[in-house]
């Protein structure tokens, strides 16, 4: 369970942080299944985490199968999802296990 609330409290830290960063750029915002959609067929990218944000927000990180590329997005509780941040190499880590006493 802490392994999952501290996934999805970085998803929501990265997402936040990265959407007051980009506050100034014209925000990359469509429906959501456009946007997967789009992602899915340019990039071959797929959804391989989420979590869901403490305002109903689900931030999705999406890669391709060999990790070459990745987007980041948050979506609305309207459906409305946005480009936060997008890269290459992309690379799963072992989860670490998080001392509860700390």
């Amino acid at each position: 369970m802490w392994k999952t609330l501290a996934l999805s409290a970085s998803f929501a830290l990265i997402a936040q942080t990265a959407l007051a960063q980009n506050a100034a750029a014209q925000p990359q915002c469509n429906d959501r299944k456009q946007v997967l959609d789009l992602l899915a067929e340019k990039y071959k990218e797929a959804p391989v985490a989420a979590g869901v944000t403490n305002n109903g927000g689900l931030v999705e990180v999406l890669t391709d199968a060999k990790g070459g590329t990745w987007t980041i997005i948050v979506t609305t509780p309207q459906g409305v999802s946005c480009l936060v941040a997008a890269g290459e190499g992309w690379r799963k880590m072992d989860q670490i296990a998080l001392d509860p006493a700390a």
